[in-house]
């Protein structure tokens, strides 16, 4: 049995559980800066009050994972990474605080400073994630068993790209989580965001897709297409991936531009538009998990060790995964005025 392998779909299944749960969320934090007053804000941070907790669990469980299954490539990658996973971090509980005290203002200057601190934890947050995608897309310098580059080699234009894709895809995700969760006016302005921000991811995965491409000569091979030619063999096989993308886009757009009442179409159209270009980036870098250097199997724990962890793993992402689809059973529904956090 693979145990490197299974682990590192286990790693990239919670790490895409936490993009796609704690985006919505830290979309709805950067929509906070627009909502039309103070009540709306509140519905608005309100439909995430039981929620984004659990949501970050699984960043945990993604972290934890990659040190424990894949320890060289946690040690590589880390110091490749040290500033924007310092950044992030700072800004997610800056974030948390700002969530439970701007309840407790009572001054206006008070609780604007706290709005602007979870918008702004919000936004960094979420730059700071793309980056981190952005720079490991982009490779890893290493010599040995260490990383050889340099503090700054993540700040390039194309990890800038892929952060600002990150926070316009997160918007769009906290835009459709709002049609799913509020009514009236906060539904309406939430599609309006929804159609902006779905205009934005399309041309953003394109021209990524198309940088992506230029980055190294693997990735080209890997689907097929280069500047001169295309080996069709190759890209049938992987292009229903982008073209599900396509589709799903249109779907959202159709259902954004017409009055529907499908108020839970537009958060699952959105969820699946993020997931094709997961999949995208896993086609164009497996099986590295330190591109272009290191592969899942050069930088597994040994096979025993894997073996004993995924009993652990076994146990703790079922648990996770019920515990998850408890608390948003639970707490199904609409979110009306009113019903905020009172803690």
């Amino acid at each position: 049995m693979d145990y490197a392998l299974i682990w590192a779909i286990l790693i990239a299944v919670a790490v895409m559980m936490y993009v796609l749960l704690d985006g919505f969320d830290l979309g709805i934090g950067i929509l906070t800066a627009f909502a039309s007053d103070e009540a709306e804000r509140s519905l608005m941070t309100a439909t995430i009050e039981p929620v984004w907790d659990g949501n970050e669990t699984w960043l945990v469980l993604g972290g934890g994972g990659l040190l424990a299954a894949f320890p060289l490539a946690y040690s590589i990658l880390i110091p490749a990474f040290y500033i924007p996973v310092l950044i992030m971090l700072a800004a997610l509980i800056f974030r948390g605080v700002a969530f439970e005290f701007r309840h407790k203002a009572v001054r206006n200057t008070t609780k604007r400073f706290w709005n602007g601190a979870f918008f702004g934890g919000s936004l960094a947050a979420a730059f700071s994630q793309g980056i981190i995608l952005g720079a490991f897309i982009q490779g890893i310098e290493v010599s040995g068993r260490a990383y050889a580059g340099g503090g700054y080699d993540w700040l390039t234009p194309f990890s800038l790209m892929v952060g600002a894709a990150v926070v316009v895809g997160y918007v769009l995700l906290g835009s459709c989580w709002l049609i799913l969760k509020t009514e009236g006016a906060t539904r309406d302005g939430a599609r309006k965001w929804a159609r902006r921000t779905l205009i934005g991811v399309g041309l953003a995965m394109a021209a990524i897709s198309l940088a992506t491409l230029s980055i190294d000569p693997r990735v080209t091979e890997r689907w097929g297409i280069s500047m001169t030619e295309i080996d069709f063999g190759k890209f049938l096989f992987v292009s229903p991936i982008p073209l599900a993308g396509a589709v799903l886009i249109g779907f959202l757009w159709r259902e954004l531009t017409r009055n529907s009442s499908n108020d839970w179409l537009p958060i699952v159209l959105a969820a699946g538009i993020f997931l094709t270009g997961y999949l995208g980036f896993a086609v164009s870098l497996f099986p590295y998990n330190v591109p272009f250097s290191k592969t899942i199997w050069e930088t597994a724990a040994h096979d025993t060790s894997l073996k004993f962890l995924l009993v652990g793993g076994g146990i703790l992402l079922p648990t996770i995964l019920v515990y998850t689809v408890y608390v948003y059973s639970l707490f199904w529904g609409k979110v009306r005025p009113g019903e905020g956090y009172h803690a």
